[in-house]
């Protein structure tokens, strides 16, 4: 029986600061895409990180969704 799936998202851009989670425009944000576990969207994460490396504000995120849509879900 194959795993549950558990939606994950993955966006990153460009932050204004550092220190702080909030992008620079969030018209740029990019969405790199919808993964039905956290291995692949951490593949996918790391993927992007790697890819910008040279860019100090480059920042990219997995969002846990099937958590923001079932709470009881963990």
């Amino acid at each position: 029986m194959p795993d549950k799936q558990l939606l994950h998202l993955v966006i990153g851009g460009e932050l204004k600061d550092v220190s702080d989670i909030e992008f620079r425009d969030l018209s740029k944000v990019e969405f790199v895409g919808a993964y039905a576990s956290y291995g692949e969207a951490h593949k996918a994460w790391k993927a992007k990180a790697q890819a910008t490396v040279d860019n100090a504000h480059a920042r990219y995120f997995i969002i846990h969704a099937h958590k923001l849509m079932d709470p009881s879900v963990g």
